[in-house]
């Protein structure tokens, strides 16, 4: 079966041909890109599932291509970079970005990662719970959909897996670990802020007052739970 196609923009060739080696043994679709505006055109015309973005390319940065698709597509997006500030996790994370590597890192991390990522983005598994309707909030687990109060909502792949993972589990207060763990698909790798950033970005599309959050709840010093009751 065909799987997913990946786009890899960066500028080092010898790091994307490798990357591509692996990915296409594992059966994915590679599209390659190597600065900002070819990723741009890539995106337009290939419809990649998933983009594996350095931040440092000629012309565009990997911040502003990044901006420049989230204005209009919800595609998975990691972000590659060979400096390790936080400054920049943080701002790719603000930006929109699913995850963050920093160089060097193991071929292997990332291809986890990927995987991670589409297998939760992807199409959900028959189950119990096919729709959530709590607070007015409407989760739509099959076709990804969330709208309060009859507004239609719109989130990233990561955040919609963050919010209908919690509100599945309504009541169960979830550590940031345990969240990493369960969301973003691998342990210890990511930092713990990452999920802060994305509970502070779902709250301010779905709670009436996000700094009195009334669905989204921190239990402090544990972590997050999703309100339980109607």
């Amino acid at each position: 079966m065909t799987k997913e196609k990946v786009l890899l923009v960066d500028d080092e060739k010898t790091l994307v041909k490798a990357l591509k080696f692996n990915l296409e043994k594992e059966g994915f679709r590679v599209e390659e890109a190597y600065d900002g505006e070819e990723a741009l055109q890539k995106v337009a015309q290939q419809e990649p599932d998933i983009i594996v973005l350095d931040l440092m390319l000629p012309g565009l940065d990997g911040f502003e291509v990044c901006r420049q698709i989230r204005k209009k597509l919800d595609i998975p997006i990691i972000m590659l970079s060979a400096r390790g500030d936080d400054i920049d996790k943080v701002l790719g994370l603000e930006l929109g970005a699913d995850d963050y590597l920093t160089k060097p890192f193991n071929p292997r991390e990332l291809l986890a990662r990927i995987k991670a990522i589409l297998r939760r983005s992807g199409t959900r598994e028959e189950g119990v719970k096919k729709f959530i309707l709590i607070g007015g909030l409407q989760i739509d687990l099959l076709q990804h959909r969330v709208r309060n109060r009859d507004k239609e909502i719109d989130l990233t792949s990561k955040e919609f897996a963050l919010l209908s993972f919690l509100a599945t589990n309504a009541g169960r207060v979830y550590s940031r670990e345990q969240l990493l763990e369960q969301v973003w698909g691998y342990n210890y790798y990511g930092d713990a802020r990452t999920v802060d950033v994305h509970i502070r970005h779902l709250r301010e599309k779905v709670e009436g007052d996000p700094s009195n959050p009334e669905l989204l709840l921190t239990v402090w010093g544990t972590g997050y739970k999703f309100r339980e009751g109607p």
